[in-house]
């Protein structure tokens, strides 16, 4: 059977720098970061006191703008995230919300939205401390369908009437890219004509102090907030905690047009591997063979040349992994520094979304795909002494200019990568 033509007809985002398509590329061009100083985090006595998260006063006051007071009572954190961004995403998209008491299915659209390791904050803030007073009783009739690992999806499909597959993904720091692939990949065989693809991350302490237990978390800028997320650069300090969501509407070729859809791009390729924790690969180091691999097949999927890709979007965390990753970027490709392309990181503004990273990073690239541009990475302007050689084409400064192909890729704990190869949709 032939396979089909995938394309994205909608996007949603919500993070610390911007809500929305608008505010979102505007904090984008202008390189502006939503990384502040969380007093919480200082009481706590955590190494890195800052984050890239959304104010909770604030993120009530948009819920209450989507969502009922009945509904909010069935509602975390991360639900209200990822359905948000799911709600704009299937509206930017052209499709039409459904009423609640409307008993149409979209048999043909379904989703795929993933997370990291959300949802631990419900359950270490209500669910431990009631059962162990001996409080049960108060937990109330919804906690389950907060804490589950698939309520993000199931809660989408409840908003949106999905009817096809409906499913949580949980693969790290890829899952976001690895949501995305999947979603395509059930596209393209044609299982479904639609599909919500992307990951969501609450904001908790309980989600962070493992990480700041593992000093990875960048603890020398705490004075100066929007300084501390510093990838590709030498004075890079690890990296800095950050949530929200970012979803992707994607369709079959065939249905956008029918619908006279607006199309952003064209995912041209793409490809999920693991690295089986060899050849210097571990639960939490990247095997370097197969990340080149990983990035090799979804440009040999794609059908095109490495020197087509005009930009990249790396996964770029502002670790010491930083300048093995744009090494493993230019031997995959083949590319010397001079045709190598323009490489960024969407994490110097908003921070690692763990789940969410690889799906707000790809609203991210259809953003600049859309409006032709390409976003600074803050803070790297003391680049690592073993990125030097490229530079050139480190994107620093705002750069106006039509982009055609972008390569975006995850690399995530416990050796597992995804890339995929977008392309500016073109009649």
């Amino acid at each position: 059977m032939e396979e089909r033509r995938v394309v994205v007809t909608g996007i949603g985002v919500i993070t610390s720098n911007g809500h929305g398509k608008k505010e979102f590329t505007e904090s984008l061009k202008n390189g502006k970061s939503g990384i502040r100083f969380r007093k919480e985090l200082e009481e706590l006595k955590f190494a890195c006191q800052v984050g890239g998260w959304i104010d909770k006063e604030i993120l009530d006051q948009k819920a209450k703008e989507y969502f009922t007071e009945e509904e909010l009572l069935a509602m975390n954190e991360i639900i209200i995230l990822s359905s948000i961004a799911g709600i704009d995403a299937w509206k930017d998209a052209g499709l039409k919300v459904p009423g609640s008491k409307d008993q149409e299915v979209n048999w043909d659209s379904g989703c795929m939205i993933g997370l990291g390791l959300s949802g631990i904050d419900t359950i270490a803030e209500r669910v431990i401390p009631y059962i162990d007073q001996g409080k049960v009783k108060r937990l109330g009739s919804t906690m389950v369908e907060q804490i589950m690992m698939s309520s993000i999806s199931a809660k989408m499909s409840g908003l949106l009437a999905l009817g096809n597959q409906v499913s949580s993904n949980s693969s790290a720091c890829n899952t976001g890219t690895e949501a995305i692939i999947m979603a395509y990949e059930r596209i393209k065989r044609g299982d479904a004509e639609k599909m919500l693809a992307g990951g969501a991350e609450s904001s908790s302490k309980y989600i962070w102090g493992a990480f700041d237990a593992m000093k990875v978390l960048c603890s020398k800028f705490n004075d100066q907030p929007e300084k501390a997320s510093r990838p590709m650069s030498a004075s890079a300090g690890g990296f800095i905690p950050g949530s929200g969501a970012g979803i992707l509407l994607l369709e079959s070729l065939d249905s956008a047009k029918k619908r006279g859809a607006k199309i952003y791009a064209e995912i041209l390729g793409a490809h999920l591997n693991c690295g089986g924790h060899r050849m210097g690969g571990s639960m939490t180091a990247p095997n370097p063979i197969s990340v080149q691999y990983c990035i090799k097949e979804a440009v040999r999927k794609a059908k095109i040349n490495p020197e087509e890709i005009d930009a990249i979007n790396g996964h770029l965390t502002a670790t010491m992994a930083d300048p093995i990753e744009v090494n493993n970027w230019a031997t995959a490709l083949e590319l010397p520094p001079e045709k190598f392309p323009y490489i960024q990181s969407t994490k110097s503004m908003i921070g690692h979304c763990l789940g969410a990273a690889g799906s707000i990073e790809s609203v991210a690239v259809m953003l600049q795909l859309e409006h032709g541009f390409l976003h600074p990475s803050i803070n790297s302007e003391d680049i690592h002494e073993k990125i030097k050689p490229y530079e050139k084409k480190v994107v620093r400064e705002l750069i106006e200019k039509p982009i055609k192909i972008f390569a975006k890729a995850s690399f995530g704990f416990g050796d597992v990568n995804g890339c995929i190869i977008y392309k500016k949709w073109e009649e």
